[in-house]
């Protein structure tokens, strides 16, 4: 097992969270990957955005519908400082995932986030669970209890 992937486990647990990580046959590093894997809906699909903050450098984390995406101008009103790009080390560096696998627990560093209100449509969502191959099951109440994230529209 990975260390990503036991960070996940580790945060969920810690959290009180029971959940089904599940390592899938194929790649789930896409929303529509994710989804067909999961056999859910493209929206029930919680995709982990990130960005760099092009004043403090650091990430921002924008949960996602699957089916959405994240419009830089109001996320970074929200964020407080214009946004850009994060490279794949900045990633890796601040949340210890990889493109394609980034959980919305379990970072290296406390990260501000943000979450979309369409994931409230759906009783179950799925989760990048460390690796682009694991996921996970759960309700956005929940991811927004053991995140801190802050319901916002940040859609385009």
């Amino acid at each position: 097992m990975s260390s990503s992937l036991d960070r996940v486990k580790a945060a969920l647990a810690t959290a009180g969270v029971p959940t089904d990580v599940r390592e899938m046959p194929d790649s789930t590093r896409t929303a529509a990957e994710a989804a067909a894997a999961a056999g859910c809906h493209l929206d029930q699909i919680a995709k982990s955005i990130i960005f760099k903050g092009l004043t403090t450098g650091h990430v921002k984390l924008f949960l996602t519908a699957g089916g959405n995406q994240v419009d830089p101008a109001k996320a970074g009103a929200l964020a407080g400082e214009p946004l850009g790009k994060a490279d794949a080390a900045l990633i890796r560096a601040e949340t210890g995932f990889a493109i394609g696998g980034v959980a919305p627990v379990g970072h290296l560093t406390a990260l501000p986030v943000w979450i979309d209100p369409r994931l409230f449509d759906f009783p179950l969502l799925w989760a990048a669970a460390g690796t682009p191959r694991h996921i996970f099951a759960i309700d956005a109440e929940t991811l927004v209890r053991i995140t801190g994230a802050q319901r916002a529209d940040f859609a385009a």
